[in-house]
């Protein structure tokens, strides 16, 4: 059998990264396996889906490293949907409802209030003719609900186990819309038939859905047992809170906007909820050797952004220049280097920090210079360029033996006027890529620096 799995988001909001997860488990379950990976939007929601957030999830899916072997969409195949319909009236497995959302509601909380769970009542079964055309009389047309048998369901679930309904505990739940629109119960199915799924691995919250689509599935005259399930636990945050969808800061587009990397964020979604160490990879190839849906546990994952964070610059601290060349030149920082990639990657945490070293080494720089007298000092020991990573350390030599300072008294007073941070990279990496020019002007400013003979050009453009 050749594993054959699905994504399938609905196109009505950014993709969250809990739906990244079960994108990126789907993706690995299946190239694990030589198998094919289908990416299928649920657009029967035409209130609230939209093509721009189609396409968005399509952008996010590449940006994740995530292609697709096959792409299907709902809204074309509004004739299987038809056709699922009269088999299953045909069939005595669909009856028309009529009850207004009011009734339904009134009916929820009278079974509320007797203790009883919210289950539909079966009331469109027994309406007499006349009932109905009263309802017709009103304006209401009918709403198609799925006849379930009372019988045991039971599957043995790749991540949970095994599990067990009775269908006379369930609803039966409604198919189609008064306006003749199909829901996602239905829909999913008939696709899941026809595109030839045989894995379904999707969030703990569709565990009931899966009761009810396998007697659907039954009922259209498949083999409910051709399908294997994997239902996930559901991300928390770090409080153990589920995540809410609504928090824009959880959506990958969010995430890509602040700067995380995608092998990070595919390095945390793929282990979390495992007890593998979770690591940022170099593409997601590197997440598939012992890949195995047994190692999911029953226990919620946490999301830790902190641990994304941590991530993030793990895989920076590792990444060659040529991998973000491309990306630095597109910012505007044409002019990089390899030299100074390799002098600061290991102090940022996102690549849009680097921009902030690349200003202090590449462009002006407002100083609010302290100890004058001793930077004016270490300003006239300053040797000639060419400068190398040698040059840090027999400067501040002569600048110890002149001045008499040592340790923090040295350094700091140094490295606040040329790069103003307390704290950064190797001063020995960055001090040939300010330049003598730029360092002489911090430490003593343009006109002392003119006066003394220092050969000054405006900061940000080159000498010609």
């Amino acid at each position: 059998m050749t594993v054959r799995v699905r994504f399938a988001p609905s196109p009505t909001g950014l993709l969250h990264v809990g739906n990244a997860r079960v994108a990126l488990v789907n993706w690995l379950f299946a190239h694990a396996r030589g198998g094919a990976f289908l990416l299928r939007l649920d657009d029967t929601d035409t209130e609230r889906g939209t093509d721009a957030f189609a396409q968005a999830i399509e952008d996010d899916l590449h940006w994740l490293g995530i292609g697709w072997d096959a792409f299907a969409r709902q809204s074309d195949r509004t004739d299987r949907y038809r056709d699922a319909f009269e088999r299953l009236r045909a069939a005595g497995r669909l009856y028309a409802c009529y009850e207004t959302p009011e009734e339904l509601e009134f009916k929820r909380r009278r079974q509320m209030a007797r203790g009883e769970p919210p289950r539909y009542d079966r009331a469109g079964l027994s309406m007499t003719e006349a009932e109905r055309e009263r309802y017709r009389a009103a304006g209401h047309e009918p709403y198609w609900r799925f006849l379930l048998e009372d019988g045991d369901i039971a599957w043995t679930d790749l991540i949970r186990g095994p599990v067990h309904f009775e269908g006379r505990h369930l609803s039966d739940p409604v198919l189609f819309r008064a306006d003749g629109r199909p829901l996602y119960t239905l829909c999913s199915v008939v696709d899941d038939i026809d595109l030839g799924i045989t894995h379904v691995i999707r969030g703990e919250d569709h565990v009931a859905n899966t009761a009810v689509q396998l007697q659907l599935a039954a009922a259209l005259g498949a083999d409910p047992g051709a399908f294997a399930f994997a239902h996930m636990p559901l991300l928390a945050d770090v409080s153990g809170a589920p995540l809410s969808k609504r928090l824009g800061s959880l959506s990958l587009r969010q995430l890509r906007d602040e700067g995380i990397e995608p092998m990070a964020l595919a390095g945390l979604l793929a282990r979390i909820g495992t007890p593998d160490p979770v690591e940022a990879v170099d593409r997601l190839e590197d997440l598939l050797p012992g890949f195995d849906l047994a190692r999911f546990g029953r226990a919620t994952p946490r999301f830790d952004r902190d641990e994304l964070g941590r991530l993030n610059a793990a895989l920076l601290q590792r990444m060659p220049y040529e991998a973000v060349e491309d990306r630095l030149t597109a910012l505007g920082m044409d002019d990089f280097g390899a030299r100074l990639w390799l002098a600061v990657r290991a102090n940022i945490s996102t690549l849009a920090e680097a921009g902030d070293w690349y200003r202090i080494c590449r462009g002006d720089l407002e100083i609010e210079r302290q100890e004058e007298g001793f930077l004016a000092e270490a300003a006239k020991l300053l040797p000639d360029e060419p400068w190398d990573g040698e040059t840090w350390a027999a400067w501040t030599a002569r600048v110890r033996d002149a001045t008499e300072r040592r340790g923090r008294n040295l350094f700091r007073p140094l490295r606040l006027a040329l790069t103003g941070r307390e704290h950064g990279p190797e001063m020995s990496a960055l001090l040939p890529e300010i330049g003598r020019t730029r360092a002489l002007y911090r430490l003593v400013g343009r006109e002392s620096a003119v006066a003394g003979g220092g050969v000054v050009v405006p900061l940000g453009r080159k000498k010609s």
